[in-house]
């Protein structure tokens, strides 16, 4: 089968993300480049259902870095909740402070001022720059690397992630003209997340299911190295840092030792659970126990 053209693939999501695409909050054309960062730091490994309420409930309450900012840590660790990964929070405070310190307490559209800020990664600063600012750059997440590895490579599964080797195959996709750069992005990332998916892709509603290497193919069975899956939860420490942070959220007082003791039958567990979160700057120790972090 000859290979699609990468601009018949792209017009073609495009096309379909026209009428697909999930009427996300984040995605209305008058949110601020801090409601799309905010919810960048969100949706990392987190499902955007969960992400929704939570997103909605922080722009409300901090709708700009400057509002964040001037709170302490510990209310964006709070607000949080249980989304998960709450060092995200500490992560989101700390560059609303800097986007005050440093930009005037605007988002930067410049890649290189984006990754400079805490907790922004390659994807998230691309990501911003991407869909708040409409910069042509590629934009690659794990929903992206799965269809450009069926589409275009013709296998049932990417490889192992290189930033390098992904957003050169993002690029050689991307159409040159930056709304359609930017509609492609968050296309295929949609196409990822709701049709090409993991585990059972639908390929009767897929737009490029003519084009799709992988189908032409016969679905060849992934023949690379598997990564490993997550780890059990139940039981494991994440569970009990958790536990632990669910104390020191409801909590507007130092927490004792002894008041967390129930949480965990292994005093040991307990003990590293917190002693972890003290390292990550989401406790603090103090005389009389642990609490949030105020500063």
């Amino acid at each position: 089968m000859p290979r699609t053209p990468p601009d018949a693939l792209a017009s073609a999501v495009i096309d379909w993300f026209a009428d697909a695409a999930r009427p996300l909050p984040w995605r209305a054309a008058e949110v601020s480049p801090w409601a799309v960062l905010v919810s960048e730091f969100m949706l990392q490994q987190t499902q955007v259902a969960r992400v929704v309420p939570r997103w909605e409930a922080w722009i409300e309450r901090w709708p700009t870095p400057a509002a964040l900012a001037a709170e302490p840590p510990s209310e964006a660790v709070r607000a949080w909740d249980r989304l998960g990964y709450p060092r995200r929070a500490l992560w989101l405070h700390r560059a609303a402070v800097e986007i005050v310190e440093r930009h005037g307490g605007e988002v930067p559209a410049d890649l290189d001022a984006l990754l400079a800020l805490q907790g922004v990664g390659p994807y998230t600063a691309r990501a911003v720059a991407a869909f708040a600012f409409g910069v042509r750059v590629p934009v690659v997440d794990t929903n992206t690397r799965r269809v450009i590895a069926r589409a275009v490579a013709g296998q049932a599964e990417p490889g192992s992630p290189s930033t390098a080797r992904d957003l050169a195959a993002m690029s050689a996709l991307l159409p040159r003209d930056d709304v359609a750069a930017r509609a492609f992005n968050a296309g295929a990332m949609e196409l990822g997340a709701t049709i090409c998916t993991a585990r059972a892709p639908r390929c009767e509603a897929c737009p490029i299911a003519a084009k799709c290497a992988w189908r032409a193919a016969g679905y060849p069975a992934f023949s690379g190295v598997k990564r490993a899956g997550q780890a059990r939860f139940e039981g494991s420490d994440r569970q009990v840092r958790g536990l632990v942070m669910r104390e020191l959220r409801a909590a507007h007082r130092p927490v004792s030792r002894s008041e967390l003791a129930p949480l965990c039958a292994d005093a040991a567990q307990l003990d590293r659970a917190v002693a972890t979160l003290v390292a990550d700057g989401l406790a603090v120790h103090e005389n009389d126990g642990y609490r949030l972090p105020e500063a």
